[in-house]
């Protein structure tokens, strides 16, 4: 079958590369990073892109037979889907896939921030550590962990929180009556009465920046504010400021407003663990995300209804 039979798809991102390999079999592939020619540019009738970065309307106005948006995320923050749907484009997404590896993920941050870890093995690497020195951290158990969104992410990291004999609350726009945890009223409340804050709702515009300066600062001198939601939730130059003044304890991050995040920006800035945004993908996790990007492609081809829609 020559390549101008075949449906046309377009990889929107270079860590999505390696989906060529199962694409390239059943579809004309184009890779954005390596230039679009105008006769491609024609032809192209999906876009798989990762959820959390914004598509580019001029592109997307440069595609006059685009019908789907395949992210292989499970977050689809940076779609306007309202503005995707008004156009007549399907957007989907790869749902319940990896959250229990980014909860995961959240409980080895909390343990690398709260027993030092990270500056346990440079100390030790250094040379610093000696006979004369041991270095004291803060026991875990019985501590307070406030989960910020109780979706599949927050209560996998609330079941977590058990084995460690950590008491759980949280918070959410909405009330959970068959949630085993209970849920404060107030994000406020819920800073302020915990020692560990885990930031886990979805990205929207309802929710940026949704932990400010107020909630960075009734969590406290003493606490650790975990982020393994999208950067853009919370408040980043607030929590630097809050990190450099010593009203905020401890951050620790996966996710960031600006991705990759600048190594500059975080130059100097105190008692923070951070990891470049890879909660979510493990050797598990990517196989399944890859499974429903392809079912994705081939329903809406096939004309069958997609499994996975993507919601305003």
């Amino acid at each position: 079958m020559s390549s101008t039979s075949r449906r046309t798809v377009l990889i929107a991102q270079p860590h999505l590369g390696f989906l060529s390999a199962q694409l390239e079999p059943i579809y004309e592939v184009h890779r954005l990073w390596e230039g679009l020619m105008p006769e491609a540019e024609a032809r192209i009738e999906a876009i798989v892109m990762a959820g959390e970065f914004p598509l580019d309307p001029a592109l997307a106005a440069r595609l006059p037979r685009l019908g789907l948006i395949a992210c292989f995320t499970t977050g689809y923050d940076g779609i306007d889907v309202a503005a995707a749907e008004a156009r007549g484009l399907l957007v989907t997404h790869s749902p319940s896939v990896n959250h229990e590896d980014v909860a995961d993920h959240a409980m080895g941050l909390i343990l690398s921030a709260w027993r030092r870890l990270s500056d346990s093995e440079r100390e030790l690497r250094s040379g610093a550590w000696s006979a004369s020195s041991k270095r004291i951290t803060r026991s875990l158990a019985g501590r307070k962990v406030g989960i910020v969104g109780l979706g599949d992410i927050g209560a996998a990291v609330a079941r977590r929180c058990a084995p460690f004999g950590l008491e759980v609350a949280w918070w959410g726009p909405r009330a959970k009556p068959d949630a085993p945890w209970p849920r404060v009223p107030e994000l406020l409340t819920l800073a302020r009465d915990s020692d560990i804050l885990v930031v886990a709702c979805r990205a929207s515009d309802e929710t940026r920046r949704l932990i400010d300066a107020a909630v960075i600062d009734a969590l406290g001198p003493g606490g650790l504010l975990v982020n393994v939601s999208r950067g853009m939730v919370v408040d980043e130059d607030a929590l630097i400021d809050a990190l450099k003044a010593g009203r905020l304890g401890q951050a620790a991050l996966d996710v960031f407003e600006t991705e990759p995040t600048p190594p500059e920006r975080w130059a100097g800035v105190p008692n923070t663990v951070l990891t470049p945004h890879h909660a979510g993908a493990t050797d598990a996790a990517v196989p399944r995300m890859t499974a429903l990007t392809l079912e994705s492609l081939r329903r809406h081809f096939a004309g069958e209804p997609c499994l996975t829609r993507a919601r305003p």
